[in-house]
């Protein structure tokens, strides 16, 4: 936003800051990019609006939308073999006619970058529908040093094209290619001595995550992988304890993890070895929904310790495709129990610090102005009620790049 754009201000909201909700109406003003003030609206100095544009009047205003987990690159999609298992196929069956994680890798191995931008828009387009600002994008699907690197040129290409902020995770140990189908360690040293460094090298990547599971890599190999990302001065997250408990949140924290993501059978032990690193706790409630899985994350114990919880969709072609945010709202309240309040500090705030990006994710003033007005009466009502177009104003660094009202007189 240049200096020079019109100094936005909104009266009378309900605002939920990231945290909380703000206990009296409040008028908000922006200027340059940022919030520039917030005031109760019984005492808001009318000399501030003075050359400002009156944006909107009422309506609960949160923090835009924070989605720290997803693997929205990829080519095709599963939606056979989701028909296949519900008329009876067996996951093996699946897997020998070439279904599961690898159909993906072969579908986006053999798309152009242009094809996966495409296949990749709708779905960005839909995470911006319903709120979304700032978004995680995660490789995992390429499986090789040049797949890897197309899938993160296509995400960046995505937050130049789009209102948006998009950060890169690198995610070259989330599954085994089949060239290299004997030989984890071979693949694992692949991605320490090549894929980091060539994507490092390129600017492509912003974080380095790792599967660490009994159907993928092992605690030992990871660490191998964190220890590469630390050479290359990149920060790392873990998919950890999703199917056992590996001691994978354990390991992270140790190397200063940014977050440990599903965490279903994480133990006191990692919990507190979390707390004490500030590793965000990533609850993924779209996979645990699609798995019908029933372990819980341990809810009670991450409020114990004060570890703090986001929340993110986990889109994907395999176990969240679901690209609907405040869908992940309900899921965190109805499957695992969350409060109201929890579930969006998870989406805004919490979500943020899990991206390495606390200046995100919050209402205050001299934060970015990413914000996002609805039109509900109490913040509450996002989480409580699955329901499209509830988006008045979606503002991006300061713009307003979606408006309601624009659209419907645009039609």
């Amino acid at each position: 936003m240049s200096p020079s754009a019109p100094r936005l201000l909104w009266r009378e909201l309900c605002l939920f800051d990231g945290l909380t909700t703000l206990a009296e109406p409040i008028n908000l003003l922006v200027a340059d990019g940022k919030v520039a003030g917030l005031w109760p609206t019984r005492l808001f100095p009318e000399a501030m609006a003075e050359g400002a544009v009156e944006a909107g009047r009422g309506g609960v205003m949160t923090p835009g939308l924070v989605d720290c987990h997803t693997h929205l690159v990829y080519a095709g999609n599963r939606a056979a073999e989701f028909e296949q298992r519900l008329e009876g196929a067996s996951y093996a069956e699946i897997a020998k006619a070439g279904g599961g994680i690898l159909s993906t890798v072969r579908a986006t191995r053999a798309a152009s970058e242009d094809e996966l931008l495409a296949q990749s828009l709708p779905r960005l387009q839909a995470l911006l529908d319903d709120g979304v600002t700032t978004l995680e994008i995660k490789s995992g699907y390429g499986l090789s040093t040049a797949d890897e690197l197309k899938m993160l040129r296509v995400a960046r290409r995505l937050g130049e094209l789009l209102p948006l902020r998009i950060t890169t995770t690198l995610l070259g140990a989330h599954a085994l290619p089949p060239e290299f189908a004997d030989d984890s360690d071979g693949y694992i040293a692949l991605v320490c001595n090549e894929m980091i460094p060539a994507a490092a090298a390129e600017g492509l990547v912003d974080a380095v995550d790792v599967f660490c599971e009994n159907i993928a890599f092992s605690p030992a190999q990871c660490e191998l992988v964190f220890q590469a990302a630390q050479r290359h001065g990149l920060p790392i997250k873990v998919h950890a304890e999703q199917l056992s408990n590996q001691g994978a949140s354990a390991l992270a924290a140790r190397y200063q993890g940014l977050s440990a993501d599903h965490i279903e059978f994480l133990d006191e032990a990692g919990v507190q070895a979390m707390a004490a690193a500030g590793t965000v706790a990533t609850l993924l409630p779209g996979a645990f929904y699609t798995l019908r899985e029933t372990q819980l994350p341990p809810i009670a114990l991450l409020r114990q310790y004060g570890v703090p919880m986001a929340l993110a969709s986990d889109a994907n072609p395999g176990t969240s495709p679901i690209c609907f945010p405040t869908l992940t709202l309900n899921q965190a309240c109805t499957l695992f129990r969350l409060t109201p309040r929890e579930a969006l500090a998870g989406m805004t705030a919490h979500a943020a610090r899990a991206l390495g990006r606390p200046d995100l994710g919050r209402i205050d003033v001299g934060a970015p102005a990413d914000l996002c007005l609805w039109d509900v009466q109490q913040p509450a009502e996002l989480a409580y009620a699955v329901q499209p177009g509830r988006l008045r104003q979606r503002i991006f660094n300061g713009a307003i790049s979606y408006s309601k009202e624009a659209n419907i007189h645009a039609r």
